[in-house]
């Protein structure tokens, strides 16, 4: 397949993948299964399922993916970039307007309407995976109470724990493997437990971003423990209104949620800080699919693969549930809290899709904020 043909593809999905991985892994079944045969039906389950073994962002290492399978190893850095770079553009774009020093009083209204509701968008997409990862277990009760109790370790180290959150999604994954497997196939993941840096510069950004991307069982918001604690709490390159916003942003903006980071970057160094963070951020992504690709077949009958995902997936739901709670302590305004449990009812009882709920908080907010109400 033509470069030509893999960068107009997948950049079109990039610009149209509004609602997250399930639209995004829709857009690429119509192209790859339905619309060209590029990929049979069973040959992008298994590689879908395989991607949902790796660290970060599944949809996204599914879309390098596919442009491999078609175009090799130039294709995947091709229709990656594409797939990738609406995203950061877009969100680069609005961080200069929402996360400047001085806004207008309109933008902080969107701002904080958005943000009133992103607690409610977290429990909506923890809601969707805690159904199937139960299922999966409720008919063995020793593994279901190991599902219970990861699940409430995920949400406790959200909540307690922050940047050092990926610890226990680690331990929950070695845990299961270990208990399914035994010690002597575990030590073949090969997993290193990081570290961290405790200075505040360029480093310390390289480093967020590197977890956002690399060490984030289940991707999603899975990724907010990990950025806030060191965008908010340890660095302070922003504040809790504006981190917020930044959520808000990359739930809005079509392509990968992982692109938030980008936000990031830029409270932290401006323009180049926000490219920067998003360079790291996805570039385990690339290296997965170009180390792994060729051997993506074995890691989807790897058992021991399997089990250490059945250990770190409860704890990366559990962890976005804790992010909820995260998220609705950081409101303040009184008027926020009608506004998230308003987008708790759109969302989780009348279905409402996430865009249109955050779009629709959002003009609210403006609204409030022009009418003289308090923004944060």
């Amino acid at each position: 397949m033509s470069l030509r043909t893999v960068a107009r593809e997948w950049t079109r999905i990039g610009v149209t993948g509004f609602g997250g991985p399930p639209a995004h892994i829709a857009l690429l079944r119509e192209l790859m299964v339905d619309r060209t045969g590029w990929m049979d039906a069973r040959e992008f389950q298994d590689a879908n399922a395989a991607c949902s073994l790796l660290p970060g962002p599944a949809s996204t290492q599914m879309s390098i993916f596919c442009a491999y399978r078609v175009a090799g190893p130039a294709g995947a850095i091709v229709g990656g970039v594409g797939f990738i770079a609406p995203a950061v553009i877009l969100i680069l774009g609005l961080s200069l307007l929402f996360l400047s020093h001085s806004p207008p009083r309109w933008v902080l209204g969107a701002g904080a309407g958005a943000g009133a509701v992103v607690a409610a968008v977290a429990l909506h997409a923890a809601r969707g995976l805690i159904g199937p990862s139960f299922h999966r277990v409720r008919a063995n009760r020793p593994q279901l109470v190991r599902w219970a109790t990861y699940l409430l370790l995920g949400t406790a180290a959200a909540e307690l724990l922050g940047p050092f959150l990926v610890l226990i999604l680690l331990a929950c994954g070695l845990i299961e493997a270990m208990v399914k497997r035994g010690p002597t196939h575990v030590t073949s993941l090969s997993i290193l437990l990081p570290g961290s840096l405790s200075v505040g510069g360029v480093g310390a950004l390289v480093w967020t971003a590197f977890k956002v991307g690399a060490l984030s069982f289940g991707g999603g918001f899975v990724i907010i423990p990990l950025m806030q604690g060191d965008a908010v709490h340890t660095y302070h390159w922003m504040s809790n209104s504006q981190f917020l916003n930044a959520v808000a942003l990359g739930q809005v903006t079509p392509g990968p949620v992982v692109a938030t980071v980008a936000a990031v970057g830029y409270a932290a160094h401006g323009i180049s800080g926000g490219l920067l963070a998003a360079a790291v951020a996805f570039s385990p992504s690339f290296s997965f699919i170009l180390i792994g690709g060729p051997r993506f077949g074995r890691l989807r009958d790897n058992q021991t693969a399997q089990a250490f995902l059945d250990g770190a997936g409860p704890a990366a739901i559990g962890a976005i549930f804790g992010a909820a709670i995260l998220l609705a302590e950081e409101l303040h305004e009184t008027w926020q809290f009608p506004l998230l449990g308003a987008g708790a009812l759109a969302l989780l009882v009348f279905k409402r899709g996430v865009v249109q709920t955050l779009v629709v908080a959002g003009l609210l907010g403006t609204v409030l904020a022009v009418v003289g109400a308090p923004v944060p």
